[in-house]
């Protein structure tokens, strides 16, 4: 379990890691190229971890030297990926376009992953159907695969009903080495769909209109090798910018685009605090004095992101006045206001509607992470909590963070990792700000 010790100021700059929705899905995308491809800033997670195995057990080639994967699909030895893998990650679905793409078959577990709510593969199925594969689910099995003679997918044009990141780097994915164009209508607009468009285009794809609600692809024989960095995590940079607004202290964030940050700084600006852009590629959180309430409804982006609600939820338990959430995308992604309750917060559930009224102070307490952002949540609510908080669920935030505590820690924070509840509650010892701010810059 993680250990805090809450009320303490956080200064430096922190390192932001590579984007992990980007890395999982580019990482499926590579099965697209019989050639080497290499993928840089790609972070180390558990998710990152359990993805490399999934390519591996589909007969992939996989090295990692620093935060870089060397990927050589050339011989995939089968094209069902595993159960016991798939099982623990949603994003191992992803497999499937290219898998079909490629072989003409693929056979993948419906997937896991944290339980936020409903996620089905029905938009990627149709997709798939429309393109012209075969696709029955049995036993738990997506089997798909090229119908009658026909050697490659068929360009299609496809309207999703909701703009859903998955079935539209699916669909993607598979439409690159299809026959003809494939037009996606009411496509995702998400930074991580436009960062494996452009991994697809430097194995050369040709992909028009990533990045708007309509995505062209102009199917092609063969991919080719590639050099691909991954674009920062805007949801890290944004767990990081409510660290600095709820501990009252300004930090620096790099690399991050801003672009990518719009509706969180947008929020951050509404409740009192500030975000300078210092460079293109790093900003600085500084706080307000007094911070307001204000209302958020989540949305597919540009609108405000579902990955970033549980966090604003604790800063917003300590904000003054009375706040508004609503859930939009996921049903079942407010279990987390039981356990900021339990530190002091005052959240009423209604549906999907969350109401925040501000306390004066959050007290620590021992807690549990039920998801990878409530548990980025309750760290932040710890940080800001009188007295010590200690969090167990730690596989939700190993997950999706990399390093989360050592970065912390390199800002000045007290916290860290302990076995069991009855360890000494002594705190680790205090860096200076020197050491701290070479320790976060290097994490």
């Amino acid at each position: 379990m993680l250990r805090i010790w809450g009320r303490q100021p956080l200064k430096g700059q922190v390192k932001i890691s590579g984007a992990k929705n980007s890395a999982l899905v580019i990482m499926a995308g590579a099965l697209l190229c019989p050639d080497d491809c290499r993928i840089r800033n790609v972070p180390s997670l558990v998710d990152v971890s359990r993805m490399g195995e999934i390519l591996a057990a589909l007969g992939v080639t996989i090295q990692r030297q620093g935060d870089t994967l060397e990927v050589n699909a050339s011989h995939i030895g089968q094209s069902k990926a595993p159960y016991e893998l798939v099982s623990q990650l949603r994003a191992s679905f992803f497999v499937i376009g290219p898998l079909l793409a490629r072989l003409g078959v693929a056979r993948v577990p419906l997937p896991g992953g944290c339980a936020i709510g409903a996620r089905p593969v029905d938009l990627h199925v149709r997709g798939l159907q429309a393109m012209g594969a075969d696709v029955q689910i049995e036993h738990g099995t997506v089997h798909a695969y090229i119908k009658g003679n026909k050697q490659r997918l068929q360009g299609a044009k496809i309207y999703l009903d909701c703009p859903s990141v998955g079935a539209t780097e699916t669909l993607m994915m598979a439409a690159t080495l299809a026959e003809g164009e494939t037009i996606i209508e009411n496509a995702a607009q998400e930074p991580e769909v436009v960062d494996l468009a452009n991994f697809c285009r430097a194995m050369g794809a040709k992909i028009r209109g990533a990045g708007t609600n309509t995505i062209t692809i102009s199917g092609v024989p063969r991919l080719h090798s590639t050099d691909y960095s991954i674009i920062p995590d805007r949801i890290e940079a944004g767990t990081f910018l409510v660290a600095g607004a709820i501990t009252h202290s300004e930090i620096s964030l790099a690399p991050v685009i801003p672009e990518h940050l719009t509706a969180v700084i947008a929020k951050l600006h509404t409740i009192g605090a500030e975000v300078i852009t210092e460079a293109p590629n790093r900003v600085r959180l500084v706080p307000g004095q007094h911070h307001r309430a204000t209302d958020i409804k989540t949305m597919p982006f540009p609108g405000f992101p579902t990955d970033m609600q549980a966090q604003f939820m604790a800063l917003l338990t300590l904000s003054e006045g009375n706040s508004v959430i609503s859930e939009t995308v996921f049903e079942n992604r407010l279990r987390h206001v039981a356990e900021l309750n339990r530190m002091g917060a005052d959240i009423t559930v209604k549906g999907n509607i969350a109401i925040i009224r501000g306390v004066p102070m959050l007290s620590g307490a021992p807690v549990v992470a039920t998801d990878l952002r409530a548990s980025a949540a309750l760290v932040l609510a710890g940080l800001a909590a009188e007295g010590i908080t200690t969090i167990q669920g730690l596989q939700h935030l190993d997950r999706g963070y990399e390093n989360l505590e050592g970065k912390l820690q390199g800002l000045g924070a007290k916290l860290c990792r302990v076995e069991s509840e009855s360890e000494p509650a002594s705190q680790p010892t205090t860096e200076s700000p020197e050491t701290a701010n070479s320790t976060a810059s290097k994490s």
